[in-house]
């Protein structure tokens, strides 16, 4: 700065040094004057490389059509303008949040206070230079607010802020005015209270009453605070903290605010809130009137009652009452009240029950509730989640009907391994559709529907609704159309089962293949007269591989072993029990069904007891123990529910066993 006065006074010496030299050339002073006042106070600005962002501020206000700062200061004046250098629109652009350029005052706002900003450094109707200024002069701008001239040490322009501007190049004469170049640039009133002002959602961050506000608004993630931080105006009820808490305490399921945390929760938090904005007026105590409505951001209206107080009506029977009104903000107005706001919307929705809620309520669906909890799957919180579903809903007696149906389910508390609530939550899901809140209305014949499970219903209208599973019986529905707030209930007098139901209930596990095969007797036989629970293990889930031996190789077995044993019976005592077990075992390969097809050559298989046997693929299937006498797969691949049997000609004896009975 202190580099462009020095060249401001270097040429206006050598300006004076021309002129004395020239005293005797009237002509030439004349076109001397007349070229140094040939540009106007725009064209000065745009020739003088430190007022380019002066130059740039005059072009960004006139983008508004209601501004033509550039014509106006280029036309006949006479004008005085203080002309802010760079640096100064600098540190002001530093101070304001939200501008780190000229360019961003883009909204006609913006525009509005840059407008003002560049008024307050006009003033119109006289070219005052230095020479006509005078300490204490106060001059009206082409705002209509007054700057104050302050000589002290050099020529200061006092504004509304607390620091002056000093002038730093004074008289730069125009062809329509004169510039004094300030360091500062000057502020009126009006754009400091601008500046300062808080907006609605500062009023709320600086009010600790408001921080549950606050967190709500932040919590919604609907962008509510940056719409509330901007142009409005808005009306906001905000409730206090002890509103909010009053609600929690009413809501299930939310302790805090924190506890909205899904898209549906999200949801009704911004429906809630968006009911407490009026948009497009600052309406303070004085604008309303009692009964008057006003139409919420939400898009329901809330009623004003004047009884003694401000008070707010909404969907509810309480109403909220204004405990402190009219706090003033840059964009509208807040009135804060005792309650938090709840529309018609979400009355609706916190009395509305899910597909669970009604279950538990309906004595005739318990059964249907406790298979549920019983499948252990997540079934309850799903169907307690947003949907939308279709529940097909078997009654208490359906379920009944369905147990006496089940060997080893006497009731629901049965389904206890990992495998039974598979079972049960295949079951379960065959009776949901999701995505749909299918009502009767919506059902055709014929229609046929998927299910969570992944299989289908049919849907049959004939003298009623009838839905067809995989069974040969249908089932009817004879309560439709129960509505829950996540779908709808049909109630059904059967529990429907899919064919992969159908084919395991049917499907034979090991132990009963050998109970219906005589020529197994013997082995169901040693089995139970080992009495190692084998009888268990090879009836539950496995998979197993069991080399199955006949009742001849149980027969040729006993031979071999001499008169001690004419009968499986005769391994009476424990060791001889346990020795029976040992050689059983041997015949189980435990975690993997093999089929023929899985085996090779010289393959060596550990079995349950711990030792191996030899598969040999040569003109048959043989199974090498530790005898020199290998057994023949004599029936391959008879398939179970839980495993493979191959059923051999001969009894595999292991090492251990051998070695125990030589003794």
């Amino acid at each position: 700065m202190k580099k462009l006065a020095i060249l401001f006074y270097l040429a206006l010496f050598s300006g004076l040094f021309l002129l004395m030299s020239c005293d005797n050339d009237d002509d030439g002073d004349a076109n001397m004057m007349e070229e140094v006042a040939d540009d106007n106070i725009v064209a000065t600005a745009q020739a003088t490389a430190d007022l380019s962002l002066l130059v740039d501020a005059l072009l960004e206000a006139d983008e508004d059509d209601d501004y033509d700062f550039v014509e106006t200061l280029s036309g006949e004046g006479p004008f005085t303008v203080f002309a802010p250098t760079n640096t100064a629109f600098t540190a002001l652009l530093e101070e304001l949040d939200g501008y780190s350029s000229l360019d961003d005052f883009a909204s006609k706002a913006d525009k509005d206070i840059l407008a003002t900003i560049l008024q307050y450094h006009v003033v119109a109707g006289a070219a005052a230079f230095s020479t006509d200024l005078s300490d204490g002069q106060m001059i009206t701008t082409l705002l209509g607010d007054d700057i104050t001239v302050r000589l002290d040490g050099g020529v200061f322009i006092d504004d509304a802020s607390d620091v002056d501007a000093e002038v730093v190049i004074p008289d730069v004469e125009a062809s329509n005015g004169v510039v004094h170049v300030i360091d500062k640039v000057l502020l009126p009133q009006a754009v400091i209270d601008a500046i300062n002002a808080q907006t609605i959602v500062d009023v709320a961050v600086a009010t600790d009453d408001l921080s549950s506000l606050v967190a709500a608004l932040i919590q919604a993630d609907a962008g509510l605070v940056e719409t509330l931080s901007g142009d409005g105006p808005f009306t906001v009820f905000a409730p206090t903290n002890a509103a909010f808490t009053a609600l929690l305490g009413e809501l299930d399921g939310y302790a805090s605010l924190e506890d909205f945390t899904t898209e549906a929760d999200k949801e009704v938090l911004t429906t809630i809130l968006t009911y407490h904005v009026v948009a497009g007026a600052a309406a303070f105590s004085t604008d309303l009137s009692d009964g008057q409505m006003v139409t919420t951001v939400q898009g329901e209206s809330l009623t004003i009652s004047l009884n003694g107080g401000v008070f707010i009506d909404d969907a509810t029977d309480v109403n909220a009452e204004v405990i402190m009104a009219d706090v003033e903000a840059s964009n509208g107005v807040v009135h804060v009240i005792d309650k938090v706001l709840l529309p018609e919307a979400i009355i609706d929705a916190l009395n509305a029950k899910t597909i669970v809620d009604l279950a538990l309520e309906t004595e005739e669906l318990s059964s249907l509730v406790s298979a549920l909890v019983q499948a252990d799957a997540g079934l309850v919180e799903t169907l307690s989640g947003d949907g939308p579903f279709t529940v097909f809903a078997p009654t208490n007696a359906a379920f009944t009907a369905l147990l006496g149906e089940l060997d080893g389910y006497a009731s629901l508390e049965d389904f206890t391994t990992e495998a039974d609530k598979e079972v049960l939550t295949t079951i379960l899901t065959y009776h949901v559709v999701a995505g749909a809140a299918a009502f009767s209305t919506d059902l055709s014949d014929g229609q046929m529907v998927t299910t969570v499970q992944g299989e289908s219903l049919t849907i049959s209208l004939n003298g009623g609704v009838f839905i067809d599973d995989a069974t040969d019986v249908n089932a009817e529905v004879i309560m439709a159309d129960v509505e829950a707030s996540n779908g709808v209930v049909h109630v059904i007098d059967k529990v429907l089962l899919p064919e992969a139901i159908i084919d395991a209930l049917n499907a034979k596990t090991i132990v009963d293949l050998a109970l219906e095969t005589e020529e197994l007797s013997s082995l169901v036989s040693a089995l139970v007269q080992a009495d190692a629970g084998l009888v268990e293990t090879l009836s539950g889930d496995g998979p197993f591989t069991v080399f199955a031996p006949t009742n001849a190789a149980f027969a040729a077995l006993l031979d071999a072993l001499g008169p001690n044993y004419n009968s499986l019976e005769d391994f009476d005592t424990m060791a001889e029990k346990e020795i029976l077990a040992k050689i059983l075992t041997y015949h189980v390969v435990s975690g993997t069904a093999a089929f023929s097809m899985d085996l090779s050559d010289g393959q060596m298989i550990n079995t349950v007891q711990g030792e191996d046997v030899t598969i040999t693929l040569h003109e048959g299937v043989f199974i090498g123990d530790a005898t020199t006498e290998t057994a023949e797969v004599v029936l391959a691949n008879v398939e179970a529910a839980n495993g493979v049997v191959h059923i051999i000609d001969k009894v595999l004896l292991p090492q251990e066993a051998i070695d125990a009975l030589d003794h």
